[in-house]
């Protein structure tokens, strides 16, 4: 079973559409964010993962805005920065509940993430290790594992993790040092198989099998993110990967003890966001065979990182052009021969589409503001808005 974006973020919510409706001489590219979405999609991620504590990706969209609405709820959070947690922590986080999770930290950061309180850390090497062992002492380490990542638009497969050999040794040595373990794995960014969470877990079992023989229990696993936003490509309900899960949970891991803990971050806010933008310029070009090139003044660099690749296919409209639906290029204003955005894709609007017009992306709430250059080419960062009921 799939489904496309729920009827609830198939076009515009309230709130979106009126700041839109109410601002139609702001200066594009900006996003909007209804935040009101944002804590829909905790609520709902948190019933169908019952017990499972959300450590929210604070690099999706680290607005103040964001993490302030979910302080509220309750949430923990993911961080990868000395940054990242200044500002939870300004915010009224509870250092307890921040996870510092990128497996590649200076050590001074580490103790000051171990002086701010964070008692939660990563690794996936032994240089890794040997740095929380002097600056965090007694504190729960979380082993990475590698995962293949099939089945993800955005794999994370060749950077981080370590296979589970390495993995035991790492525990091991973690708790000689007098560290609480545990395990962590992540399936990919925007990932579409329900099944992609079985085999880590299974290697997740398969290692704290062999650590309580040795005396050593897990404090926790980590299940890590994966849960889509609602881009072109159809995705299963959030109910089918909650249930999905749990069976994967208690398969491999029935009657385990520790905190199971997740780090959702574009599932939460991806479909908060709207970008709204201008078309600067329609061409055609003999090299592409005729096909209109629409040159958008949001791009590669300042918004639409994530379609690098056209990895992330964003749905697009132009609520406002008629005519027939024609293919197009799509590409952003920069003079970088890079900026293009989807050229392959099959991506079609309004023949009558012309300079001035406006276009809209959608899902654009995750990776957009916070991967957006800070000048490049002279352009602005992507401005952001927040909205709600």
């Amino acid at each position: 079973m799939t489904q496309t974006a729920p009827e609830s973020l198939a076009g515009l919510t309230g709130p979106v559409a009126r700041f839109l409706d109410g601002h139609p001489d702001l200066a594009t590219p900006y996003l909007v964010v209804d935040l009101d979405v944002v804590e829909k999609s905790y609520v709902a991620l948190c019933d169908v993962l019952p017990g499972v504590r959300m450590l929210y990706a604070v690099k999706a969209n680290p607005a103040y805005e964001v993490l302030r609405r979910l302080v509220g709820l309750g949430s923990g959070f993911d961080v990868a920065s000395p940054g990242e947690i200044a500002r939870c922590l300004e915010l009224g986080a509870d250092p307890a509940l921040l996870s510092f999770g990128n497996t590649i930290k200076r050590e001074r950061d580490i103790a000051f993430a171990f002086d701010s309180g964070i008692r939660t850390f990563a690794v996936d090497a032994d240089a890794e290790l040997d740095k929380i062992a002097r600056q965090a002492p007694g504190s729960t380490v979380y082993v990475r594992i590698s995962t293949d990542g099939v089945g993800a638009q955005w794999p994370l497969s060749r950077k981080f993790g370590c296979e589970p050999h390495d993995a035991m040794a790492l525990l091991r040595r973690a708790a000689r040092a007098g560290l609480q373990v545990g395990v962590s794995f992540h399936v990919g960014s925007q990932q579409h198989d329900l099944g992609a969470w079985d085999a880590p877990l299974a290697r997740c079992a398969a290692l704290a099998e062999t650590l309580y023989r040795d005396g050593i229990e897990l404090a926790g696993v980590n299940v890590g993110g994966g849960f889509p936003a609602h881009y072109r490509q159809p995705t299963p309900p959030l109910s089918s990967y909650g249930t999905w899960i749990q069976s994967a949970l208690a398969r491999r891991l029935g009657g385990f003890g520790g905190e199971v803990l997740a780090e959702p971050g574009r599932y939460l806010v991806g479909d908060a966001g709207v970008i709204e933008s201008e078309v600067i310029l329609v061409s055609r070009r003999p090299a592409a065979g005729g096909t209109r090139w629409v040159y958008l003044d949001v791009g590669i660099y300042n918004g639409l990182a994530e379609a690098v690749g056209e990895a992330i296919r964003y749905r697009i409209e132009a609520p406002n052009a008629s005519g027939p639906m024609e293919p197009v290029i799509l590409a952003g204003p920069s003079c970088d021969s890079t900026d293009i955005i989807y050229q392959s894709a099959d991506y079609a609007l309004p023949a009558g589409l012309s300079v001035g017009d406006r276009v809209r992306v959608h899902a654009a709430g995750a990776y957009t503001s916070s991967y957006s250059s800070v000048w490049f080419n002279g352009f602005d960062p992507l401005p952001a808005f927040f909205v709600s009921s």
